[in-house]
């Protein structure tokens, strides 16, 4: 049995040991070092004594990393939130926490007025005078963390993360990775979104540094990381998208960086090829794991000369499931399978169940004494037991007849003259559900690519619509936005 070493936090107590001085967080032009960040901390804490979860309702500003930091010190659990979110669902997400005090900057007071007179929360200020000596300590089993995931229903679900949850995650990464105090890690994510633990408390279990990347980084990326000296990236793969069309992936153009990471949506193989030849001198893995599972659950290693072979439907393995956990794959009769199926995990690092229980039916499972979470998601094992990712179980689409799996549509068009990137979505009409691409590129005559798909696909999987685009919208964690591609698809067939 592990010890525990106190808690989340205590990540960022051993990157202050080892220097007090150095920078934890880069803004802009600000730097916070580690002792600054502590005080300030410190300071926050001693007004969320007593609340049992603390929301941040921030940007990415000093005062949203000094709320998270604050409200573990206090042996609260911290409830991201996103300013940008309608006001009804932020509302809804602090009544279900059970959040009493907030932290919030200019933008989160502004939210938080609107929200109305009712809601039974503190706004928190920081407390110099009644800060604590020294941070709380946490038990294995008490909630770090409180994240919202969509809920099939509109509804958000909470995802309690415990301390223990956290723990087991992040003693694997420090296995795993060299990771130094001489590291700076990008921050791409917003602070709602799980991948951006990974940022925060690997570089502060290391005493490195976190930099808080700007929209207009991308512009330029290569100069924006060679100015940081960034040595770490964690992005979602659209964001080498991005910067290819930012004219950002030329050979050897992100030679500053050590590891490259990429996690939240499907990586495509020639992405995965180009920013390896921009940042040769990188390790470069997709990771891959639902909030439930904390973060990240598996991990391939990407090798120019072996992974585009193991590819299915040109994206990347995700790998091999991290120690310690168990997983099945089932077919759609719930029977155990060797080769393809939904992927079902278990271990230290799976969430207790949704905030809500009711929440948990056909998700968190009891499967021959044990209890399981169901991702949804539809893998393929390969020979040595690594697995790849097909495509979500609710995306796979049924037209006339035909079970078209739209990641094979998407790899199919990609192979054709001039098209980049291809996203297929299934839009429900009168005469029955109908497969339409977006495509960024050249843009082409549908007829064109029609003939150009029928040569490798069967009739029925053929799209009815292609509809080019500058760029694919993305949501607010900068995934490809498919809610958004499949509203447009319904409205363009009921034309």
């Amino acid at each position: 049995m592990i010890q525990h070493p106190g808690g989340l936090h205590h990540r960022f107590l051993r990157g202050l040991a080892l220097g007090a001085d150095r920078p934890a967080l880069r803004i802009g032009s600000q730097t916070v070092t580690y002792g600054e960040l502590h005080e300030r901390a410190l300071a926050r804490a001693g007004s969320l004594v007593g609340a049992k979860a603390v929301g941040v309702l921030a940007d990415k500003s000093v005062t949203a990393y000094e709320g998270i930091l604050g409200a573990l010190y206090a042996g609260a659990t911290v409830v991201p939130l996103h300013p940008d979110f309608p006001a009804h669902r932020t509302r809804h997400m602090l009544e279900l926490s059970g959040a009493t005090a907030v932290v919030a900057d200019e933008r989160g007071l502004d939210v938080l007025a609107g929200l109305g007179d009712d809601l039974p929360v503190a706004v928190a200020t920081a407390t110099r005078d009644a800060s604590p000596a020294e941070p709380a300590e946490a038990g294995p089993d008490s909630t770090a963390y409180m994240l919202f995931t969509s809920g099939s229903t509109g509804r958000p679900k909470g995802v309690p993360l415990s301390h223990g949850n956290t723990l087991h995650y992040f003693q694997l990464l420090d296995e795993r990775y060299d990771f130094t105090a001489d590291d700076v890690f990008s921050q791409t994510f917003d602070l709602n979104f799980d991948c951006s633990l990974f940022d925060l408390f690997c570089a502060w279990g290391h005493g490195a540094t976190v930099d808080v990347l700007p929209p207009t980084a991308y512009l330029d990326l290569p100069e924006y990381l060679d100015r940081r000296g960034i040595t770490v990236w964690f992005a979602t793969p659209s964001a080498i998208s991005l910067t290819r069309r930012m004219g950002g992936l030329a050979p050897g153009a992100l030679s500053s960086l050590r590891w490259s990471f990429f996690a939240g949506e499907a990586l495509r193989a020639p992405d995965a090829e180009a920013w390896q030849i921009a940042a040769p001198g990188s390790a470069l893995e997709n990771i891959y794991g639902p909030t439930e599972l904390t973060v990240t659950i598996t991990r391939h290693r990407w090798d120019p000369g072996t992974s585009p072979g193991r590819c299915v439907n040109g994206l990347a393995p995700i790998g091999t499931v991290h120690s310690g956990h168990d997983h099945l794959l089932v077919d759609e009769n719930d029977a155990v399978t060797a080769e393809e199926g939904e992927l079902l995990i278990t271990g230290p690092q799976m969430a207790s169940g949704y905030l809500d229980p009711q929440d948990d039916t056909g998700r968190f499972v009891h499967r021959d004494g044990r209890r399981w979470y169901r991702t949804g998601d539809r893998v393929r094992r390969l020979p040595d037991g690594e697995l790849v990712y097909l495509g979500r179980l609710d995306s796979q689409v049924q037209i006339q007849g035909w079970r078209v799996e739209p990641a094979e549509v998407e790899h199919v068009l990609g192979s054709c003259d001039g098209v980049t990137e291809a996203v297929a979505v299934g839009a429900t009409t009168p005469a029955g559900t109908e497969l339409v691409v977006f495509y960024t590129g050249e843009p082409r005559p549908g007829s064109q690519l029609t003939r150009s798909l029928r040569t490798l696909l069967p009739k029925g999987m053929l799209p009815r619509r292609f509809v080019h685009l500058a760029e694919l919208p993305l949501n607010s964690n900068r995934k490809v936005d498919r809610k958004e591609l499949t509203r447009r698809a319904t409205e363009l067939l009921d034309r």
